[in-house]
């Protein structure tokens, strides 16, 4: 009877200790909080938490491979491929006076192996109305088709604007730093890429620093689209007025646009005035087919539109332009885009060009 009670004692004795044993060697540390990306809907899809904050970033962008073909496209060539990557990182969250943004574009540019460079496209912080940084104006705005001259050459602009927007309604005003275009030329940059060893030469204004003011109004009324736009150059001492508008009749949408211009200047230089018009026609789904036409009268001295020289005047030539625009969706988010043009400038030389356009946007 005692060994048996020694035996059973002995076995509890083990079984204790071994239970304890057994128990330390499974014991896990405490899992550490991993907290995983959040879906932001508040601002349309697409937009996402960044971890540990109440900020929404949403990341879009497109890949573009292009041939243009143009008289001297690229030295003597009559054509030229090059490609390009865009990303846009948005970043919005909510204040006591409304959404915080603050938007990032970076472009990179390939025109060869050699020829290569990255430029920041855009960057800008908006709250209430009110927008700051590099942005592109209301000049940038334009009708739907490839074909159409309906500003200068740049519209991209260190800038301070003020919009109120109210339903389909918006007017601004806008104060921006004018350097590029009518007021400087790159004179050592053939890629046609910005970088910060480039030289420059000074357009028709005194100085490349300028002022310009510009201000719009624009919206919609049931299937009419509308927009008005001012731009004053300080340096030049000139402005100019676009009208704009589209409405949808029949299978497609016609857009009809109009400009006049006191002198040549910053906003808008090609000619004195000039009255575009295109119909885009949805012809399927994924087909669309715009023509256009453009007149243009009292061109600007020094060649065919879209030139830039020093003569500070209009002429009393005149010009028209005609062309057509393909677009074509391959699959969802790959597209396809083909647009030619001819332009016949009295006193000048005949020019067609166009590209064709293969994108993938995401």
């Amino acid at each position: 009877m005692n060994i048996k009670s020694l035996l059973l004692g002995s076995a509890a004795a083990l079984a204790v200790v071994s239970g304890a044993q057994a128990a330390d060697a499974i014991v896990a540390a405490e899992p550490e909080p991993v907290e995983y990306v959040r879906v932001c809907d508040a601002y349309g899809t697409g937009y996402f938490y960044i971890p540990g904050t109440e900020t929404c970033l949403k990341i879009e962008g497109y890949v573009r491979f292009q041939v243009d073909a143009a008289p001297d496209a690229s030295g003597s060539s009559d054509w030229n491929a090059f490609t390009r990557g865009q990303v846009q990182f948005t970043a919005k969250s909510d204040t006591e006076y409304g959404p915080l943004t603050g938007v990032i574009v970076l472009q990179a540019n390939a025109n060869n192996a050699s020829e290569q460079g990255t430029i920041l496209d855009s960057a800008y912080i908006d709250i209430a109305g009110f927008r700051a940084g590099l942005f592109y104006s209301w000049w940038d705005d334009g009708l739907s088709g490839e074909t159409d001259s309906l500003a200068s050459g740049a519209t991209l602009h260190n800038s301070i604007r003020y919009q109120y927007e109210s339903g389909d309604f918006y007017a601004g005003i806008s104060v921006d730093e004018l350097e590029d275009s009518i007021h400087g030329t790159i004179l050592n940059d053939p890629d046609g890429i910005p970088a910060s060893g480039d030289e420059f030469t000074t357009g028709l204004g005194e100085s490349r620093n300028n002022v310009g003011i510009a201000a719009g109004i624009g919206g919609k009324v049931g299937a009419f689209s509308y927009q008005v736009i001012g731009g004053y150059d300080t340096d030049t001492e000139e402005g100019a007025i676009r009208a704009m508008g589209t409405v949808a009749i029949g299978p497609g949408t016609l857009g009809l646009a109009a400009a006049w211009a006191s002198g040549p200047n910053a906003y808008y230089e090609e000619s004195e005035w000039t009255i575009a018009a295109e119909y885009a026609v949805q012809a399927t789904d994924k087909l669309k087919i715009t023509p256009a036409v453009q007149y243009f009268d009292n061109v600007r001295n020094g060649g065919y539109v879209g030139t830039v020289t020093d003569t500070t005047d209009f002429s009393s030539d005149d010009a028209w332009k005609v062309g057509l625009t393909v677009d074509y969706q391959i699959v969802e988010n790959f597209y396809a885009k083909a647009t030619v043009d001819y332009t016949d400038v009295d006193g000048g030389d005949d020019v067609t060009k166009g590209f064709f356009r293969l994108q993938r946007a995401f």
